[in-house]
């Protein structure tokens, strides 16, 4: 394959994967907005996850996308971590009705 097809195809990718993200921004939105909303909830329901997944013996490795979500780098869990204990603790110390 010569480097000008190389590059097309580069860029080919670059482009489905810039027009993904995007497709993808709303509904991760509004996930987040959801689990801002309801905290208790989205805390129950991975609590609900890991217990069924406990309970079946089943490797967390093995739900499909999970090896994928844990295969990061642990900068970049502890980031996320820390980005969601602020974002709860902002929206639990808003006083204004």
């Amino acid at each position: 394959m010569s480097m000008s097809r190389q590059i097309h195809a580069v860029r080919a990718a670059h482009k489905n994967a810039t027009q993904a993200r995007g497709a993808l921004v709303e509904p991760a939105a509004a996930l987040l907005a959801r689990g801002k909303r309801h905290p208790l909830s989205t805390v129950g329901v991975a609590a609900g996850a890991g217990f069924v997944l406990g309970q079946l013996n089943m490797h967390p490795l093995r739900v499909p996308g999970l090896g994928a979500l844990l295969s990061g780098t642990a900068a970049e869990v502890v980031a996320q971590a820390t980005r969601l204990i602020a974002e709860f603790a902002a929206g639990g110390t808003d006083d204004t009705p």
